[in-house]
Formats: C-alpha cells, sequence, structure tokens
C-alpha cells in the first residue's frame, strides 16, 4: 500500500484539509538492521532497500516501504500499541471469500500467521500497491459506485462465529466527550506562550457554545442507541478519504483496518456526503455512492450520533495535539486551519446540525 507522498504527486490543499497529522515524521525506535532480519527471518525476503514513510496519523504506527533483492515492492507496518488481531484476520478472510476491495496481509514463512513480533512492535507485511488517497484526488463516478458496492458487501458479510467472537463492539463510549469537556475546563489554566496556540485557544473559547452543544447531543444519542441499538454489521469503522487508496488502473481499496468493529451501518455510512476533511459532502457523490450501495433505511439517530461524536473526538485530538510542547509551527498551524475549517459552511458541524434537524423534525412528525 502506498500514498502520493511516496510519488511526489501530493496534492497539499488535500492534505491541508483532509484529517491528516504529521506526528509520525520520524522513524520509530527500532533499528533498520532489526527490521530487516525479521523479514529474512520470519518472511524469507532477501531485503535490498527499507525506507521509512513519513505516513499516517496514528502515533503508535509506522510504515516502510521494502524492496526484495529481486526488486518486488512491500508495505510493512509496525503496530507499537494494543494489537487486535481481527484487524488482519477479518481482511484476509474478507478476500478469501471473494471481496476484492482489499489488500490481505502477508502470512509468515515461520509460522503461516497474519503478522510477527519484533520486540515491542506487532510486525505486517502487505503487497505494495502504488497509488493515491482520497485526500489527493477525487473519485469518479465509477469509483464511488465501487465504494459503495465494496460497503455494502461488507456491511452484510456472514463472517464465521468463531471470528465474529475476535471484533469489538459498539459501546458508545463517552471517553472523547470527556476529554474535550475536560478540555474546555480547564483550557484557561494553560500558560501557553506559543502564538499559533495562543490563538488556537482564542478560538477554541469562541467556539464552545457549539462544541459542547455537539457533546451533549452526541451525549443524548448514546444514551437512547445503548438502550435500543441499532441492527449490528462488520464496519470499517473509520472509512474517510485517507482509508480509500486508488491505483495507477483506478481500481480502489479500502486500507488501514485497525478500527474494525461491529456496529450500526451508520458508523461507516455517516462518512458519505458527512464532509470530514472537508471533502466528500457532493449530493451527486452521495448519489452516486448509493447507486452501488443499493436502497437501504438510514437510522438517523444513529448517523446523527456517529457526525456529533466524530467532530468531538476531531476536536479532542487537535485540542490535545496544539496543547502539547512539542511540534513546529508549520504544524500547529496545519491543526489549527483543520479545527476552524470544521465550523465553515457547508462542513462538518453544519452537516452534522442539518442531520440532527432531520432527525427531530421525523420524530416531531411522528410523535415521537
Amino acid at each position: 500500500m502506498a500514498t502520493a507522498a511516496d510519488t511526489g504527486t501530493h496534492r497539499k490543499i488535500k492534505k491541508d484539509k483532509g484529517k491528516t497529522s504529521t506526528r509520525m515524521l520520524t522513524a520509530p525506535d527500532i533499528e533498520e538492521v532489526q527490521l530487516v532480519t525479521c523479514l529474512e527471518t520470519v518472511y524469507s525476503l532477501s531485503v535490498a532497500e527499507i525506507r521509512f514513510l513519513p505516513l499516517g496519523a496514528d502515533m503508535h504506527t509506522a510504515v516502510y516501504r521494502v524492496t526484495a533483492r529481486d526488486a518486488t515492492r512491500y508495505f510493512l507496518k509496525l503496530r507499537r500499541s494494543a494489537f487486535s488481531d481481527a484487524s488482519v484476520v477479518i481482511p484476509y478472510w474478507l478476500a478469501a471469500a471473494g471481496m476484492q476491495s482489499l489488500i490481505p496481509a502477508i502470512t509468515t514463512r515461520t509460522t503461516g500467521k497474519l503478522w510477527t513480533q519484533s520486540g515491542p512492535f506487532t510486525v505486517i507485511l502487505y503487497p505494495f500497491v502504488n497509488g493515491l488517497s482520497g485526500w489527493e484526488t477525487e473519485l469518479t463516478q465509477h469509483q464511488w459506485v465501487a465504494f459503495g458496492s465494496c460497503l455494502r458487501i461488507l456491511h452484510t458479510s456472514a463472517v464465521p462465529p468463531e471470528l465474529i467472537r475476535t471484533i469489538s463492539r459498539e459501546s458508545y463510549s463517552p471517553v472523547w466527550r470527556e476529554r474535550v469537556t475536560a478540555i474546555l475546563r480547564q483550557i484557561t489554566e494553560h500558560s501557553i506562550t506559543n502564538p499559533v496556540t495562543a490563538k488556537f485557544v482564542h478560538i477554541l473559547l469562541n467556539r464552545q457554545a457549539t462544541i459542547r452543544h455537539m457533546i451533549a447531543r452526541a451525549d443524548q444519542l448514546a444514551d437512547l442507541l445503548s438502550r435500543q441499538p441499532p441492527d449490528y454489521c462488520l464496519c470499517h469503522g473509520d472509512i474517510h478519504a485517507g482509508n480509500i487508496l486508488i491505483d495507477a488502473a483506478g481500481k480502489l481499496y479500502l486500507v488501514d483496518w485497525d478500527t474494525l468493529i461491529l456496529a450500526p451501518k451508520e458508523r461507516d455510512l455517516m462518512f458519505i456526503g458527512g464532509g470530514v476533511g472537508g471533502i466528500w459532502n457532493n449530493k451527486l457523490e452521495v448519489e452516486w455512492f448509493y447507486q452501488g450501495y443499493g436502497q437501504t433505511q438510514i437510522d438517523l439517530m444513529a448517523m446523527t450520533y456517529y457526525r456529533c461524536e466524530r467532530i468531538v473526538q476531531d476536536i479532542g485530538e487537535i485540542c490535545e495535539a496544539l496543547l502539547q510542547a512539542d511540534g513546529n509551527d508549520e504544524e500547529r498551524i496545519t491543526m489549527l486551519n483543520q479545527f476552524t475549517s470544521q465550523f465553515e459552511p457547508g462542513n462538518v458541524v453544519d452537516i452534522a446540525d442539518a442531520t440532527d434537524q432531520q432527525l427531530q423534525a421525523k420524530q416531531h412528525g411522528s410523535g415521537d
């Protein structure tokens, strides 16, 4: 797997708008010779080159491009924090069952497993697919239809019970709502000297009424959904534009399955027309997607919850990153722009509000 960051064709405007991060710009604390030894011993690869790729928003994950001596290229992923077997086992099972929009992990030669360990890191090896992410290229009509078809297959997959048991279930956790509430309560106690962070705090305080409304609404809906949840299905869990990969032939792949979860289908469908990253908010694109996905009944309560919850989570992550002492001003400005863009017309806050209004109109009309 790869993105345009590896090919020099990265479109910066998409990166600035998208949910990206510069938290993994430096390689993790592991010697490349250790990785090479692992690949040669466990995967029987004869490594010619290994190159760290400064990609991704997860500070616990690092990725590399590996070139073997026969010129075959691979995508190497290291994960330091808790690792879920389901994140590689389920995509591998889906691919074996015929889902073609996946890039399954490669089994080890020594144990036949889909991952191995090297020190504190879980090591996963994939074929290398050169392409552009959805932040970097707009999906065509054909690709939107294909995307819809892929998600429909995912949501209706009959995963064997022994695998289902390995997948986490939606819990409507209040973790991010509590974190952001605490940040808003304590923000004036921070000693801030950086001018970019100071500007962020000023804007944050000006927007706190809207943010608190999003928190309160997500809390209300989480309580209702936890007591009477919609049907659960297999969901990617974070299928924003950055987790779509388009190769040179135009084929679409769904990547990065660390967030795999059993949840209402709206956990994924909230991204379609949801405006996360300032894109995917075009009505025509939504129509194209559902041409592939097919007819379905949308649970507006779940859709509203997920859109509000996503805004709260993104704000929380930006707050925590900007209030840290490390980081340079370029990174801070990027995050500040990501924060302020959420409140622009037609962006995520507007869309979440509109979804909530639809929900309330439906409830009022039905007498609920």
